[in-house]
């Protein structure tokens, strides 16, 4: 019995440590969201976005840049949040692992870009169960920052794979 008491916090401390690292914050709808820094190429400001048909809402399009087209998600429309744009608005560009073991790369509209932080395991918990109907698979978990909670997001969970995919052939 103590044997699995003691393996549980291990677990949790084993996960957490494994997600201490840097991470790019960004805003979306004024709440902060963390993007771990190997996972970010660059940042642009929103530039001409061209509309593919017949993806979901929340996928604007593809952008040119520096002659390779690029799929962009709005982040603020695939949380469902109100998506509007202003002068801080901008582009994350971002490396995505699809199921297959394929690098692609995708661009990320934010509302603004806040810092980059270093977080060691302590400051990071687990996603907190939100009950069946709640899918967290694409989180990674809460961290603490300066008093804040910012969520962490797994980016290749981000963006539903069956969406990029359209786009890495």
């Amino acid at each position: 019995m103590s044997s699995s008491t003691a393996t549980a916090p291990t677990t949790t401390a084993t996960t957490t440590t494994t997600l201490a690292g840097k991470y790019l914050t960004v805003v979306l709808d004024g709440e902060s969201y963390g993007i771990g820094v190997l996972k970010v190429r660059e940042i642009i400001r929103v530039q001409k976005i061209t509309p593919v048909p017949q993806l979901p809402d929340f996928v604007k399009g593809v952008i040119n840049l520096r002659g390779r087209v690029i799929p962009v998600v709005d982040l603020r429309v695939k949380f469902g949040l109100k998506a509007e744009f202003a002068e801080r608005t901008c582009i994350v560009v971002v490396q995505v692992k699809l199921p297959s073991d394929q690098i692609v790369q995708m661009g990320l509209i934010v509302d603004s870009v806040e810092e980059v932080v270093t977080l060691a395991g302590t400051e990071i918990e687990p996603t907190p169960d939100f009950g069946a109907r709640i899918d967290t698979t694409y989180l990674l978990g809460m961290a603490k920052v300066k008093g804040q909670v910012k969520t962490l997001l797994d980016i290749d969970r981000v963006v539903a794979p069956e969406t990029v995919q359209a786009f890495a052939t």
